[in-house]
């Protein structure tokens, strides 16, 4: 029975939006009409452009998964247990819900009706739905696809706070000391014009920069914005981004903690398939889709068609020259042992914890490096406004 995402008027004229199962677009609106509700529009949800087809986020993404793998683990078949939580949900994650039941109701598998929305679920939770209802399995395979979900948050919230920080404090500092060169040293140096003497140098270097700022300010405004225009047309050319990425990981500091964040991506995936019994090349070739650096997504790439001439992964990912040694000890701990799962998802935490350290020597070198940068620029905004006041004083004594 398919899906319609409708929009209605109340009694009230107030405007009501849902989902509601219905055999035709018809009968969905006669459903409406029955509630009290006045129909302005019903449509079929479906994984093109149609209002259901909306993304849900990560956040959203793993609660639907643990609050999944609970109904099913309780027994309840999936139709129902999908039913169960559309009854709980709203908005976007309700209109997911009832498209994905209806769906299953229609014959399809969980993994198959989460194929006809991409944008929701992407291609690691297909393959490892997949492999748990072809296991039987599928309320673990849940489970650690909600685990997987809040553990790739977690590590992307600790990444944004941490720059959080500086980059606020950089563009207050900006944003003050421009305010500054554009209203206020104009009208105290103007003071200072009026007795006719030579001004020190810090003060002129402030006239000349503020003069500038005042009648080239709107220009350097587009023209940053054409610059960040431009890059963001380059870094989706494939060239510029390899260039890109191959020089980010060469930066002392930056290279450390891309190489530490793509890696633990990389491994926390690549467990999750593996766990699920998601066969090894195509785990790999899923796995390479959450890395973010094109430099590394090639030596993936090449290290699988290694793997599939029958190198062992942890081999194969040491020729590349592009992982930490310690990672692919663990790899390799583990393919020795059968728990190639488990040491993956070892190596991740580890390269977490790696992430977690570069991070903090980052943010403690970072943050008093843009309080004395900040300190500089007030300091010298300072001084070129008082060292004429002291000239001034010299002269009147």
């Amino acid at each position: 029975m398919p899906a319609f995402e409708y929009s209605a008027l109340d009694a009230e004229g107030r405007r009501a939006r849902g989902v509601l199962q219905a055999d035709t677009a018809r009968a969905a609106r006669t459903q409406l009409r029955e509630r009290g509700l006045n129909p302005l529009s019903v449509e079929e949800t479906r994984s093109g452009s149609a209002p259901g087809a909306r993304r849900i986020g990560g956040a959203e993404r793993a609660l639907l998964m643990r609050q999944l793998s609970t109904l099913v683990a309780s027994g309840l078949p999936i139709d129902e247990s999908l039913a169960a939580l559309a009854e709980g949900s709203e908005g976007r994650l309700r209109s997911q819900v009832m498209a994905l039941r209806a769906r299953v109701l229609e014959g399809s598998t969980l993994a198959a009706a989460m194929a006809e929305f991409p944008g929701s679920f992407p291609a690691l939770y297909r393959a490892s739905v997949a492999a748990g209802e072809a296991a039987g399995k599928l309320d673990a395979v849940l489970l650690r696809l909600a685990d997987y979900a809040e553990s790739r948050d977690a590590l992307s919230r600790r990444v944004l706070l941490a720059l959080t920080y500086p980059l606020l404090l950089s563009t207050v500092a900006i944003a003050v000391v421009t305010a500054l060169m554009i209203w206020v040293v104009p009208q105290v140096i103007g003071v200072f014009s009026q007795f006719g003497q030579a001004l020190p140098l810090p003060t002129r270097i402030l006239v000349a920069l503020s003069a500038f700022i005042e009648s080239w300010g709107g220009w350097l405004a587009l023209l940053l914005v054409a610059a960040v225009v431009a890059l963001g047309f380059a870094l989706r050319q494939p060239g510029v981004r390899a260039a890109l990425d191959r020089v980010s990981l060469r930066i002392p500091v930056w290279g450390r903690l891309a190489r530490a964040m793509d890696t633990a991506r990389f491994a926390r995936t690549l467990a999750l398939l593996t766990a699920a019994a998601v066969p090894l090349l195509e785990a790999l070739s899923i796995a390479s889709q959450v890395v973010q650096n094109q430099l590394l997504r090639e030596a993936l790439a090449r290290a699988s068609l290694r793997v599939r001439e029958g190198q062992a992964l942890s081999r194969a990912l040491a020729d590349s020259g592009q992982f930490p040694p310690v990672a692919l000890r663990l790899i390799a701990s583990g393919e020795r042992s059968g728990r190639l799962d488990a040491m993956l998802g070892e190596a991740a935490a580890q390269q977490e914890r790696e992430l977690d350290t570069a991070l903090g020597v980052a943010m403690a070198a970072l943050g008093p490096g843009v309080i004395l940068l900040v300190g500089g620029l007030v300091l010298f905004v300072v001084l070129a406004i008082l060292l004429p006041i002291f000239q001034i004083n010299t002269l009147i004594r």
